[in-house]
């Protein structure tokens, strides 16, 4: 590609995919460094006509930045995934309340499992685009920013 052609590419998703200016772009494309961004980033509105799921090679590259999350492809969709026991029913369903505060206020939401009594497990993917966006990133990593340890039957790993 050209100078121009990029310069296209990075107005195209400037104007269509809503990019903020801080992300990195290179040669058209988001980049991305550490974990801490992720958690300092906001998920953005999945209306984009245009948005498609990120590639399974790109998914691999990130999960190392959303640590104890999973990256599971479920009939070609792929999804994070990430299981807790916790000590009680009710400190499942705490968890969930801890959750669900912060999907609502990114406005991307997670799927919630609490099997048995005690057993969490916690699914994401944009099901708008059937798979995986930066977004489901960024709720993972603000996920593991939750003050958990008190909930868990065994302490969180640091």
């Amino acid at each position: 590609m050209d100078g121009g052609t990029i310069t296209q590419v990075n107005q195209i998703f400037q104007n269509h995919v809503a990019l903020s200016s801080s992300r990195k772009l290179q040669g058209g494309f988001r980049t991305f460094s550490t974990s801490e961004d992720f958690s300092a980033k906001k998920c953005v509105p999945c209306n984009a006509k245009d948005l498609r799921p990120m590639t399974e090679e790109t998914a691999n590259e990130l999960i190392s930045k959303v640590p104890d999350w999973n990256l599971v492809n479920e009939s070609g969709v792929l999804k994070l995934n990430r299981s807790w026991k916790v000590k009680s029913f009710l400190k499942g369903l705490e968890l969930f309340r801890l959750v669900a505060e912060v999907a609502e206020s990114e406005g991307h939401h997670p799927d919630l499992h609490l099997v048995g009594w005690n057993n969490v497990t916690i699914e994401i993917w944009t099901h708008a685009v059937g798979g995986l966006t930066e977004n489901d990133f960024i709720l993972a990593a603000k996920i593991n920013g939750l003050p958990l340890q008190d909930l868990l039957r065994r302490k969180a790993k640091n």
